[in-house]
């Protein structure tokens, strides 16, 4: 089984491309079925561990 790629949006999401499965910091394991997932990073998801887009709506230093 080969390692998924891993991107960093900036100020955003991880993307992952190729992961089985996420698993969350308390140790829940969340299946993935997509072949690109978005797995929160600013931690304000409702979805949490996948990106709901909170992150754009969060102030952000030196952004107007």
């Amino acid at each position: 089984m080969s390692a998924p790629d891993v991107e960093l949006c900036p100020h955003g999401p991880m993307l992952l491309r190729g992961a089985r499965t996420v698993v969350a910091e308390d140790g829940t394991v969340h299946p993935v079925e997509r072949p690109v997932v978005a797995v929160c990073r600013c931690g304000k998801s409702s979805r949490h561990p996948w990106c709901d887009g909170t992150h754009k709506v969060i102030p952000r230093p030196g952004r107007s």
